[in-house]
């Protein structure tokens, strides 16, 4: 006699469809501030997510593109500036 209903879906995939969408606004909210911190954790989120397989897909791919652009944007403001820091 089962006590409980038996699973209908993998567990798991509600967390993985998460980690796709924060790594999305994560990527997306880091090409404007903190790209230095959000970038890499956009970029983890998203491999995260696709290595556990995740139904949105699109939408942890555009979150690791999303994390590299940011981590693109870092590299050619210091480039630019000669420096990490903004000066004001």
């Amino acid at each position: 006699m089962h006590l409980t209903a038996p699973a209908t879906r993998r567990t798991g995939i509600r967390d993985t469809d998460g980690m796709a969408v924060a790594s999305f606004v994560l990527g997306l909210i880091g090409l404007l501030v903190f790209n230095v911190f959000l970038g890499p954790v956009a970029i983890t989120l998203a491999s995260i997510a696709l290595w556990r397989g995740t139904h949105r897909r699109g939408r942890a791919l555009l979150g690791l593109g999303l994390g590299v652009a940011d981590l693109v944007v870092l590299l050619a403001f210091v480039q630019a500036d000669d420096t990490v820091s903004w000066s004001f």
